[in-house]
């Protein structure tokens, strides 16, 4: 069989775009659970909240911890926090981390990560509209 053929029926890079305000970031989404459910589900639309140097909303979609849960979180990461239904972006610190980390309110599921600088949110005012939905074809 042809590898062209082998790579056409692969399983592809799954993108959203996270916009909150006028920022817009891409995001690349893992091979986890919590991605499928989340990805299944898109597009959300949500309310932004801040915390130190996060982003969070609320969203309908109930699961879990998985194998991704972390306390701990890098810049960058999308995380979904179970207990409270909530996806968090975060590219600093928290009001809870120590020096040179980034401490999550609980152990959240790592789900995906930003493929450009998470720290455009930090330009975003709670209350302002968010919205995840797929990447369309070539933008992300």
């Amino acid at each position: 069989m042809p590898t062209n053929l082998l790579q056409q029926h692969g399983n592809p890079e799954r993108r959203a775009v996270l916009k909150a305000g006028r920022v817009a970031v891409p995001i690349l989404l893992h091979k986890t659970v919590t991605a499928d459910l989340i990805w299944r589900a898109l597009p959300l639309h949500s309310i932004a909240e801040t915390w130190g140097g996060s982003l969070h909303f609320d969203t309908p979609l109930r699961t879990g911890r998985d194998r991704t849960a972390r306390l701990n979180a890098r810049p960058g990461d999308v995380c979904f926090w179970a207990e409270d239904e909530r996806i968090v972006i975060v590219w600093g610190g928290t009001p809870i981390s120590g020096a040179g980390e980034i401490r999550l309110m609980r152990p959240c599921n790592i789900w995906a990560h930003a493929l450009e600088d998470a720290s455009a949110f930090s330009k975003v005012t709670p209350g302002e509209k968010v919205v995840l939905e797929k990447a369309r074809a070539g933008k992300a």
